[in-house]
């Protein structure tokens, strides 16, 4: 049954074949030409067929691709105006991009951040209608702006704050605020959410949005007590602080909200300010990078908020110190002045300064490794040649340390009870084995919040969720590659002081003083 079947099929295939054979040559030759040229064609057709569905199917899986990483399922809404004001602007476009840590780290996390959307549009310039922006102005401008610095190194011995009027800058200033209207009001300051970080407060994203953004009015450099003088920059804003609102200007540094600028190399200070407010420490004065074109040959250099409460007399008379030496912080150490607000005896040597400060002090200058407040000897550590404490000749008085004195120990003057930490030089060049251990000296209890910090596990997490708001300092520091450096050496610090903690059994209690 099954052969009979297949003869069946076969059967007409191998009749045509037969009369094939019997077929003239020509008649042969015709047939396979037509077959050729209809094969030729079926070809040819499915090619030109399959290639724009090919592309379509790419196109459409690339769409599929950035919609999978870029939609923020955005209904389109503007920012109220009232979001505006109060600088907490949500992200109109879908273009988040999500930080993630490392795989190779020892210990990974996962954090959401946001690059800044490209909200800038060209805006073409009428070249004849402002004729003060030619090339061979900016040169001019640029050679004012060399001369009135060499104006401020020569003017050292100043003994009232003498004003330099930025004209000239103040050009420039406009015409970037023309520019910065196109932008939609975007900040050097990177908030893409509906509130900052919770260890910022709002004044601190408000100061911070100031120093980063405001325009410049005028600058002026001012004579600091026996310390070097500062360069300080009014900017432009519509809110005058409470405190100085019924003070005459000539006798302050500061008219308005001013920012100090400080030296490029001090760019540890915005670093220390961030891990100031992360640890709940708040003893900092707010600080950003920032970049002005007249100064520094345009470097990034860090700005801190001016505070005129930290010269309750004058600025001719500083601000208010701490005067102890060694020997006396570590008694009063042990003394435990202030705690439980217990008024110590007027013979006891304590300072005004509370118990839990100097723990607080002690724990933010190890992991920084700052040693110009507790040790500027550099007697705790193998000091570099090019330290101050080696070319001034200090680190010789280590023999005698009791007698050393503490420096830079500051204070508020209506509030002498709680530190300011100011001149925040860290250090992050310093391996393990070379750790200033005499900033802990003494020290038996530390801020649980801190602590907890250190200990959660999420320190790297939590620095590059904050750093990273502060757009110049990110970039200047090499990204994110040169931030990771960064907190690598925090985190390794932290494991040693968590380690020194539980050796010396060291308490971590609450310290809301």
């Amino acid at each position: 049954m099954g052969k009979s079947r297949v003869h069946w099929l076969c059967f007409p295939l191998l009749k045509l074949i037969s009369n094939f054979r019997r077929c003239p040559l020509s008649k042969r030759s015709l047939i396979i030409a037509t077959v050729c040229v209809v094969y030729l064609f079926f070809v040819v057709s499915q090619v030109g067929y399959s290639q724009p569905h090919r592309g379509r199917r790419i196109d459409k899986d690339n769409s599929r691709h950035i919609r999978g990483l870029y939609n923020l399922e955005s209904n389109g809404a503007v920012p109220d105006s009232a979001d505006l004001q109060t600088g907490f602007v949500v992200p109109t476009r879908s273009n988040v991009v999500y930080i993630t840590l490392k795989s190779k780290r020892l210990k990974p996390a996962h954090i959401r951040g946001t690059i800044r959307p490209k909200l800038r549009r060209k805006v073409r310039r009428n070249k004849t209608s402002n004729p003060y922006f030619t090339q061979n102005k900016l040169g001019t401008l640029e050679r004012d702006a060399g001369q009135i610095k060499q104006n401020f190194a020569l003017q050292t011995s100043w003994k009232e704050t003498r004003d330099v009027d930025f004209i000239s800058v103040d050009i420039l200033f406009q015409q970037s605020n023309k520019d910065a209207d196109a932008d939609s009001q975007i900040s050097a300051i990177r908030i893409y959410s509906q509130k900052a970080p919770p260890w910022f407060s709002e004044q601190d994203v408000k100061t911070m949005r100031f120093l980063a953004d405001a325009k410049v009015l005028r600058m002026r450099e001012v004579s600091h007590g026996d310390s070097p003088s500062l360069l300080i920059f009014e900017g432009e804003t519509s809110v005058l602080p409470v405190s100085q609102k019924h003070t005459h200007r000539r006798n302050h540094a500061c008219g308005g909200q001013c920012g100090v600028v400080q030296s490029p190399v001090d760019n540890t200070e915005v670093f220390a300010f961030h891990l100031d407010r992360l640890l709940g420490l708040n003893r900092t004065l707010p600080t950003v990078s920032r970049k002005f074109s007249f100064l520094h040959d345009g470097q990034s250099c860090p700005v801190v908020s001016w505070d005129a409460s930290l010269y309750p007399e004058s600025l001719a008379g500083g601000w208010p110190t701490v005067r102890l030496t060694w020997g006396e912080y570590q008694s009063s150490l042990k003394q435990r002045c202030w705690h439980k607000n217990i008024i110590p005896k007027p013979d006891s040597g304590c300072s005004t300064i509370h118990h839990y400060e100097w723990s607080k002090l002690a724990l933010f200058d190890f992991l920084l490794q700052i040693h110009n407040r507790l040790d500027r000897s550099c007697c705790g550590f193998r000091p570099r040649r090019e330290y101050v404490c080696v070319e001034l000749g200090l680190h010789s008085e280590c023999g005698n340390q009791d007698h050393v004195q503490l420096a830079n120990v500051i204070h508020r003057g209506h509030d002498p009870r709680h530190l300011v930490f100011t001149n925040n030089e860290g250090f992050f060049d310093r391996n393990e084995d070379n750790l200033d251990f005499r900033l802990l000296e003494g020290i038996k209890e530390l801020p649980e919040q801190a602590v907890s910090v250190l200990r959660s596990r999420k320190l790297r997490e939590k620095l590059l969720q904050s750093l990273f708001l502060d757009q110049t300092y990110w970039e200047s520091q090499g990204g994110r590659q040169g931030i990771d450096k960064l907190i690598d050496v925090i985190e390794r610090r932290a494991e040693v002081l968590l380690t020194y903690i539980t050796a010396h059994g060291i308490k971590v209690i609450t310290m809301n003083v």
